[in-house]
């Protein structure tokens, strides 16, 4: 197993495996030769296969056991073709719908695999499996399996079989190897431990120490809380035999129902199908196709609803053709009917959002149809005011310092860690948060901080650990409120290692934490420490962990999400997410007045009806998709690091480059190695202060010659493989719920036929072309040109530099630069450097925004500075917002400069105003 990171790969692997031994088996019988041999092999694949079956339903036990008494009794012929089919079945996913009430034994036709018969009608239902966790012998789990399966009809949307197993450790296996499980039934007790082959172990260590200790005691408590913090999606049942009396409502909240002693298997069955479908079940999806078969006159606006402005075109008829007729049946500007309003929602759009907030772990969800870039100006416009402080890194998304010029509040530019040789930032370490908020409460303007907003996780896959960062910053500031960024990480929520890093999911432990007896115990115990160190040393604010007082604390917390960029949805739809304790109180009229002010009132439903149906596939397929882009991402970093041509020309940047040392004292180095194989991500995602997403593939590119945009474009135009982020020297491959096997082999051949191209051009070029070959590789790798820090604000928009604040208005300095009497542009041939020479400060009246990176390198009011200026020359893309290659730089005169600093020697932000 040591080839493969996913399980669930090595499990195809394994089958296919043996589809090849019995194979070969059958032919050597045939030609009468010793078949010791292939029987042995075939005999290990079965003995492992029937170790890891035991956790499924298909092929599960019942085919292992068939397979190895043909092979016992030497069927050859019957067992090649029983293991060939049941593969195929496994691999193209048809399994899901066979006949599971089908008859079992001998007595199925030759070639046919016992007991998965095809189903007539089958193709059409959704196929789940149900785990039942109870030691009981093989002939109870047979008469289990028949009652449920007869209290089945051909009438429920949904089939399922199911796995049973015996102990608390085979249950956490199998949630978290088997991705088709649905929904638990926790029968009785059960023991606690099991024997497993290694390869699965890893799952084990997954659960939470402390919830592991309560197992001997508690199993069915214990397995719940476990199953409850690993896939929160799942549906518990529980069946008892102990009397109502005695089960308290503490020990049964996790679960949907709880059954006592009798065996109810309907009423059992109804409340699995109950709890899949309310999981299914889209609300606003739903409406939206009921709609569409309404005969609907429509006498308003929209002429292309239900298609009429096509249908009875002379021209544009083409466009009907391409998108079919359901999306303009689709199309309508009406809220009524059976449709909902975004900006006021009581009906099905209430009901979507509602389950999106469930299912994303937050208290409040809200739909967003025009992108991250609105979503986050809605939350920022929503709690921020003017002059207040927002924390935020100097390397955001630019929707941030917008919404920031908007909303009137001032930026604290945070640094990000630099990583030179690849000319990319990586995320803001926590000392220099508790840094900045030191100085700013030592300059008497901590009550002025609002809002600490960062990325995660960042374009390249860097990721915080936001329960970390937001329990050190509450004990400096117990009343933060904290945006999160996660444009690029809304499909965390799908697997408990990557979702212990969400916001959501941090806040919620924060507030468990917090309300428990032990915390504020240990707090207290923290305090009487704290209380005897000088309050005035910086140190003792810097070195040593901090802890928040639980009386003042308050849990204040937004998360938006670009749901497209990473799960199933349309362009630009996005969600903002809410865990605010103070949001009814304080929040929700001015967040929903920003919500009305930068939403639509006429949202398109298409966006909507899809984020409503992402939001299903989350819960219902998430963890499963989750994972095999996991594994694709792992397979693809492994090819390039194992072979030796793609390795020369191809450098895969591992977790050990993309975070410094300091940050990692899990001491992982890289996913993968050719000596030791995989390492598992878990204790880099649990320990380090910084964790890399795997599924962000980083490769150097600086060995071809090329520059990350021209390779890029190379990929474009000659191979039709889509990326977006490069940096000077490296490109980001990203691996996401739609990545597929076949698509990441094309992807390695294609890099593959450029280094054989690579490799046999420089084998025939001559002296000279070699030469500045090698001069275009060393500009990549050794000569580039220094990363833009954020400088500082001018003085007349900013604080005192002595201070080290760096706060600053910016959004005076945008509406300064709209009176073109203010502005001079100064052309990069020299210009800018003959003024900063000669004493002047050059100050930009813009955002400069190249791409990449895609952050504004400078922002109104930000004075320019030699390293800024070097790498905005330095920088080869064509595309540079806010900058123009003819006039060049805009930037403020410097009479408007000196007259506002006479005018304006005043920092505060009220006083600045009425000058």
């Amino acid at each position: 197993m040591r080839d493969h990171y996913a399980a669930s790969q090595f499990r195809t692997e394994a089958w296919n495996m043996l589809r090849q031994s019995t194979d070969v088996l059958r032919h050597v019988h045939d030609r009468a030769q010793d078949v010791s041999a292939m029987v042995d092999e075939t005999q290990w694949v079965l003995g492992l296969l029937s170790q890891i079956e035991r956790y499924w339903a298909f092929p599960g036990p019942a085919v292992c056991e068939d397979l190895t008494a043909r092979l016992e009794n030497e069927h050859y012929e019957t067992l090649a073709r029983r293991a060939a089919r049941a593969t195929r079945q496994l691999v193209s996913h048809a399994y899901r719908q066979r006949d599971l009430a089908a008859a079992g034994g001998d007595d199925y036709e030759e070639g046919e695999l016992p007991p998965h018969e095809w189903a007539a009608g089958s193709q059409e239902r959704h196929y789940f499996e149900v785990l039942v966790v109870d030691d009981i012998d093989e002939e109870e789990k047979l008469r289990f399996r028949e009652e449920l399966l007869a209290v089945q009809t051909d009438d429920d949307e949904m089939v399922y079989d199911l796995v049973v197993v015996p102990t608390f450790e085979d249950a956490v296996i199998a949630v978290l190897f088997n991705h088709n499980i649905q929904a638990c039934v926790l029968r009785y007790r059960f023991p606690v431990q099991t024997d497993v082959i290694p390869g699965l172990k890893h799952y084990l260590g997954l659960v939470d120490p402390a919830v592991r200790s309560r197992a001997e005691s508690d199993p069915s408590g214990a397995l719940a809380a476990a199953i409850q913090a690993l896939r929160p999606e799942l549906d518990l049942f529980k069946v008892t035999d102990e009397t109502l009396g005695s089960v308290s409502a503490s020990r049964t909240r996790l679960f949907r129902r709880v059954f006592y002693r009798q065996e109810d298997y309907l009423e059992l069955h109804l409340s699995i199908m109950k709890g899949i479908h309310e999981r299914f079940d889209a609300p606003f999806f739903e409406a939206l196709k009921e709609y569409s078969l309404k005969p609907t006159g429509v006498f308003h606006a929209l002429p292309i609803s239900r298609g009429k402005s096509i249908s009875k075109s002379h021209w544009i008829k083409d466009m009907g053709r391409f998108y079919g007729q359901n999306i303009f049946l689709a199309e309508t500007s009406s809220t009524t009917g059976g449709l909902d309003s975004l900006l006021q929602p009581t009906g099905p759009l209430k009901r979507a959002q509602e389950r999106a907030a469930k299912a994303f772990g937050s208290r409040h969800t809200f739909f967003v149809t025009n992108g991250t870039s609105t979503a986050n100006k809605i939350v920022t416009q929503g709690l921020v005011r003017p002059g207040d402080l927002v924390m935020l890194s100097h390397d955001c998304h630019k929707s941030h310092p917008y919404a920031l010029v908007l909303a009137g509040a001032e930026p604290v530019y945070l640094d990000a860690y630099p990583l030179h040789e690849y000319q990319m930032f990586g995320g803001v370490p926590l000392k220099e948060i508790r840094q900045r908020l030191v100085n700013l409460k030592r300059a008497g303007k901590l009550d002025r901080v609002r809002m600490l907003l960062l990325t995660n996780s960042t374009f390249d896959g860097v990721v915080y650990d936001p329960e970390r960062v937001m329990r050190e910053v509450l004990a400096i500031k117990p009343d933060m409120i904290f945006l999160w960024d996660e444009a690029w990480f809304a499909f965390a929520r799908a697997t408990p290692t990557y979702r212990r890093r969400t916001a959501m999911a941090a806040a919620e432990r924060l507030r468990e934490e917090f309300r428990s007896d032990a915390y504020r115990e240990r707090y207290e115990e923290w305090r009487r420490d704290f209380d005897r160190l000088d309050a005035q040393d910086p140190a003792t604010w810097l070195d040593r962990p901090l802890l928040p007082d639980p009386d003042a604390v308050r849990l204040r917390v937004y998360a938006t999400h670009s749901t497209h960029k990473t799960l199933t949805s349309l362009r630009q739809g996005s969600m903002i997410h809410v865990f605010d304790q103070d949001f009814e109180k304080d929040a929700k009229g001015p967040f929903h007045e920003a919500y009305m002010t930068h939403t639509s009132t006429s949202p398109n439903y298409q966006i909507l009806a899809s984020l409503d149906v992402g939001r299903r596939q989350l819960e219902m397929e998430g963890y499963e998709f989750v994972r095999s882009s996991v594994g694709l991402a792992m397979m693809i970093r492994k090819q390039i690091v194992d072979h030796p041509l793609l390795r020369k020309y191809f450098r895969l940047l591992r977790s050990g480059e993309m975070i410094p040392e300091e940050f990692r004292p899990s001491g992982v180095e890289r996913f993968y190695d050719p000596e030791a194989g995989f390492t598992r991500i878990e204790r880099h995602w649990a320990l380090d202060e910084f964790a890399l997403d795997p599924t962000r593939v980083t490769v150097h590119v600086g060995a071809t010659g090329m520059t990350g945009d021209q390779f890029r474009k190379l990929l474009i135009e000659r191979y039709d493989i889509q990326i977006n982020k490069t940096s000077r020297n490296t490109v980001l491959f990203m691996l996401n719920i739609g990545s597929s096997r076949g698509s990441a082999t094309y992807l390695l051949d294609v890099l593959m036929q450029i280094a054989e191209e690579i490799e046999e051009r420089r084998a025939e070029e001559s002296e000279l072309d070699r030469e500045r070959g090698e001069n275009r590789v060393q500009a990549l790798v050794g000569e580039l040109p220094p990363l833009p820090r954020f400088s500082h604000f001018h003085a007349v928009f900013g604080s005192d530099p002595a201070e080290g604040t760096r706060e600053g208005d910016m959004r005076r300095a945008f509406f300064l630069a709209y009176a073109t009497g203010n502005l001079e542009y100064l052309p990069l041939d020299g210009s800018v450097v003959n003024a900063m020479e000669a004493g002047r400060q050059v100050v930009s009246a813009a955002f400069v925004t190249p791409y990449p990176p895609g952050f504004p390198i400078l922002v109104p009011g930000q004075v320019v500075t030699p390293d800024i200026l070097e790498y905005l020359k330095a920088v080869d893309v064509k595309e540079i917002h806010g900058f123009d290659a003819v006039s060049g730089l805009k930037v403020f005169t410097e009479a408007l400069l000196e007259k506002a600093a006479s005018t304006a020697t005043v920092l505060n932000p009220s006083e600045r105003d009425r000058v």
